[in-house]
Parts: C-alpha cells; sequence; structure tokens
C-alpha cells in the first residue's frame, strides 16, 4: 500500500515520550529498540516520574545513543516523592544525556496526591527548567485554569513548554499557544471518537507539534488495548499528517525540527 511505501522513506522519527523504564519494555529493551531502529526511528525521550525511575533512567540512557531521559516528579507521585528546585537541578546535572525537566503537572482527575503538593512540586519543576533553561514537560488533567494560571506566572521568564499527550479543549490550545507552548499528540488522536481533539491539533500551528507514545500505554489504532512501544510512532505521524493535511515525509520533518529545536540537539 502507499501507506507501506511511505513508511519505508521515514529514516528520522522522534518519540518525545515513553516510558523506557516500564514494563514490558524495561526487560526487552534490546528488542524495543532494535524494532524502534527498524521503523526509523532516531531518537528516543525516556520520562521520569519518580526518584526510583531515575535510578533506571540513568541506567536507559547508557543502553544506546539513540535514548535521552528527563528528571521529573509525575504529579501522582508528589505526596511522596518530594523535591526542590536544588534536587531537580542536580539531578539533570549529573548527565548530560538528561535533557529536560518532568514530567510534572497537575492531575485533578485521579488527586493521588493533593492538590496543593502537585502545585508547589509544579512550581518547583518550572522553576528549575527556567534556571537550566531546558523544557519542562506538563501533565495536565482536569486542571486546565490551574495549569494555564500556574504556568502563566512565569511568562515572562519564557519558559519552555512541552504540554505532553496534548487532550485539552481548543480554548486552553489557544491559551497555552500565547505563552509559545509545544504540544506533543499521542496515540489517541487515532481514536475515532476523538473528533473534538482532531480538529484542536489542526487548528495548532505545525511549528508547534511533536508526536509521542507514551509507551507502554495509550497504543494507536490498529493496536488501541494492547501494550505500546515506541515502534508504534509512525501512526500517530500518519494520523497527525492526515488531521495536518502534510504529506508523511513533511510532518516528520516538521516535528523532527521542533523536537531538535525545543531541545537544542542537533
Amino acid at each position: 500500500t502507499r501507506f507501506q511505501y511511505c513508511l519505508k522513506k521515514l529514516k528520522k522519527m522522534i518519540d518525545s515520550h515513553c516510558h523506557l523504564d516500564h514494563e514490558p519494555m524495561y526487560n526487552d529493551l534490546k528488542n524495543i529498540i532494535l524494532r524502534s531502529k527498524e521503523a526509523g526511528i532516531k531518537k528516543i525521550l525516556s520520562i521520569c516520574t519518580t526518584k526510583n525511575s531515575f535510578k533506571k533512567i540513568i541506567e536507559i540512557i547508557q543502553f544506546d545513543s539513540i535514548i535521552y531521559g528527563t528528571y521529573g516528579i509525575h504529579p501522582h507521585e508528589t505526596d511522596i516523592d518530594k523535591v526542590s528546585k536544588k534536587e531537580i537541578i542536580e539531578n539533570v546535572a549529573s548527565n548530560k544525556k538528561i535533557i529536560a525537566i518532568g514530567e510534572s503537572g497537575l492531575d485533578f482527575y485521579y488527586n493521588h496526591s493533593s492538590k496543593k503538593q502537585q502545585i508547589s512540586s509544579f512550581k518547583s519543576h518550572i522553576e528549575a527548567s527556567i534556571d537550566l533553561n531546558i523544557p519542562i514537560i506538563v501533565h495536565s488533567r482536569n486542571a486546565e485554569k490551574e495549569t494555564f494560571e500556574i504556568l502563566n506566572i512565569y511568562n515572562n521568564f519564557e519558559p519552555k513548554i512541552l504540554m505532553h499527550c496534548f487532550t485539552g479543549s481548543t480554548e486552553f490550545a489557544f491559551k497555552l499557544l500565547s505563552l509559545n507552548s509545544y504540544f506533543s499528540a499521542s496515540g489517541i488522536i487515532t481514536f475515532k471518537n476523538n473528533v473534538d481533539l482532531q480538529n484542536t491539533f489542526k487548528l495548532i500551528p505545525s511549528q508547534n507539534l511533536l508526536i509521542e507514545t507514551d509507551s507502554p500505554y495509550l497504543s494507536p489504532v490498529p493496536f488501541r488495548g494492547k501494550k505500546n512501544e515506541p515502534s508504534f510512532i509512525k501512526y500517530t505521524l500518519k494520523k497527525l499528517s492526515e488531521i495536518k493535511n502534510v504529506n508523511l515525509e513533511a510532518i516528520e520533518k516538521i516535528t523532527n525540527n521542533n523536537f531538535n529545536t525545543l531541545f537544542n540537539l542537533n
């Protein structure tokens, strides 16, 4: 098919958000990375969520040159894993392949941690990202108003913001665009019933878009319901090319350039 033909020409895809420290990927890292390279992936960013996960990420980024990492505490974990701005900065500085802070943010859907502690942690992460001049990867669920209000406090410092696995409203997207935010599309954009989200991505400028798997979660169609992995990124890229009405190779180049610009990589 034309899709298979086009896929063969994709050689530089980037998975901007996955969790290689989570199973079943961690114990099958060799094959996961092999399949990623065969699919045409050039860079993978493995995201930190806890202090313990960072220990695995430091190990994982040494496994292959295409893997990069982050340091951050997920909003679910902020009651248990409390960190200061100083601690975040020190962990990022411990390895040159740690290129961003996060994922941090607010999750008022599950509320696994108190709202007060989530907000406090989020601010520490933002401030560390500003001090280091590197991106903060933001998780926001059922907290559009609060997420924007907090980020907007720091607007004069021009934080580098990446809204991971963006599923927010069009109104939220346009508010975030006023902060020069980037937005990452996940496999959720391939779900047929998510027309509103597809329409929001249609309106977000291409120069603000990245792609991700969030693997092992959120597998795109045709693997929905199964364990996700970075090599499936091509299905999200294909859907994004349809939404933006841009050919696959062009959207691959655009999302790559955006990633490399945001993370200051070649």
